[in-house]
């Protein structure tokens, strides 16, 4: 799948705008069949639509949407939970929050990308924010696959050892340090981004490995076979793209966008 991420990138615009909408619009519908799975009843329509309107609002900046569109789904969403009730729902209100929760989740992370990709540079700074955690989740895999002995977090993901979490963080410190400096970074500046990127990214998928233990799914779904769903590809990058952004913004002094 890279080659057709790596095109929707390069092309940016609205190419960049229907792939993404097309990746996040299907991990949204997937957080929330795993959450009908383990017995919750979120309002699937509202929070898909709430993802992909935040996305709609990154395309266009200059327009104050994101607030009306949050401020719409907190009040439709909760009427919609209302009814729920009343007709019979056992935990409306949990249903309402995981309705809210996948979409900020899913869209406010998405429409980050999307804003980083416009800002002057864009295309580099999104292959930032991507390329180092690719580079850090094969060191890990390979690593632990060998010589882990450690597990690092046997109740999340029992696969994951200290040896591969190790060397997913030295080859992410490595790697965006080497990128960051390509791309007209400072060393150091790069290796502070390589450090947040090493610490925090590894959480992006020990998020998403939470709430399929917590509803006993192993894969968000099976779309691609022998690698789970698109959530299940994406949850490190979700963590990533805010890291990125809003680093590259205050790094470089560039205007903030809404």
């Amino acid at each position: 799948m890279i080659p057709l991420a790596a095109l929707a990138i390069y092309l940016g615009g609205w190419w960049f705008f229907f792939a993404l909408a097309g990746v996040i619009g299907l991990a949204a519908y997937e957080f929330y069949c795993l959450m009908w799975e383990g017995g919750y009843r979120p309002a699937v329509p509202l929070g898909i639509g709430l993802s992909l309107s935040l996305l709609l609002s990154a395309r266009f900046p200059s327009l104050p949407l994101t607030a009306p569109i949050i401020t719409a789904t907190l009040i439709f969403s909760l009427i919609w939970h209302v009814i729920a009730y009343e007709r019979g729902s056992e935990r409306p209100t949990t249903d309402w929050a995981l309705t809210l929760a996948g979409g900020l989740y899913l869209g406010w992370m998405g429409s980050l990308l999307i804003r980083l990709r416009d800002l002057p540079g864009g295309l580099n700074w999104v292959l930032l924010a991507f390329l180092p955690v690719w580079i850090a989740d094969s060191a890990a895999y390979f690593v632990g696959r060998k010589w882990g002995t450690h597990k690092c977090c046997p109740r999340l993901s029992p696969k994951k050892s200290w040896e591969g979490t190790v060397a997913g963080w030295m080859a992410a410190i490595l790697s965006t340090t080497v990128i960051g400096v390509v791309f007209g970074l400072a060393v150091l500046p790069a290796a502070a981004l390589g450090v947040l990127l090493a610490v925090f990214t590894p959480l992006g998928d020990l998020a998403e490995s939470m709430f399929k233990r917590q509803v006993g799914i192993k894969d968000s779904s099976h779309l691609i076979p022998g690698h789970g769903g698109v959530l299940d590809r994406i949850d490190s990058l979700l963590f990533s793209i805010p890291i990125v952004y809003y680093f590259i913004v205050l790094a470089l002094g560039l205007t903030l966008l809404p």
